[in-house]
């Protein structure tokens, strides 16, 4: 399973032919994607109110994971080692890489802070 972040989404939804959306069309055709809660949100914030029901529709086939106490208490965690290492993460990318986390699944991104977050052995990584 992959966690498949907001940026590759819009990629892959804008260009409708891009490689993104050819791996994304694979992935999803091998059923080994998965969508945490808040790249859902950010997707649907995103889309036009005509566009809305039927990404929606499309959306509710993909598993969606979403936080527990535990992807908190990791948050909190990965805040100091961020710091230490004089990093600093936005609040949905955390909560996102921390899904992720729980699930085992690697973030396929293109948001350089997941690739930072890897740097940092945080989270897994999806190359394609």
């Amino acid at each position: 399973m992959i966690l498949v972040d907001t940026s590759v989404w819009i990629a892959a939804l804008r260009s409708g032919a891009g490689p993104e959306a050819n791996q994304l069309r694979t992935l999803l055709d091998a059923d080994e994607v998965a969508m945490a809660a808040p790249v859902r949100v950010e997707i649907l914030t995103g889309a036009s109110n005509k566009d809305r029901p039927l990404l929606r529709n499309l959306l509710s086939a993909i598993p969606l994971l979403y936080p527990t106490t535990a992807t908190w208490e990791r948050i909190d965690s990965w805040l100091d080692r961020a710091g230490k290492a004089g990093k600093h993460f936005g609040f949905a990318d955390l909560l996102i890489a921390s899904i992720a986390i729980e699930w085992k699944a690697p973030v396929w991104s293109l948001d350089k802070d997941f690739a930072r977050m890897g740097r940092l052995g945080l989270i897994s990584i999806h190359r394609f």
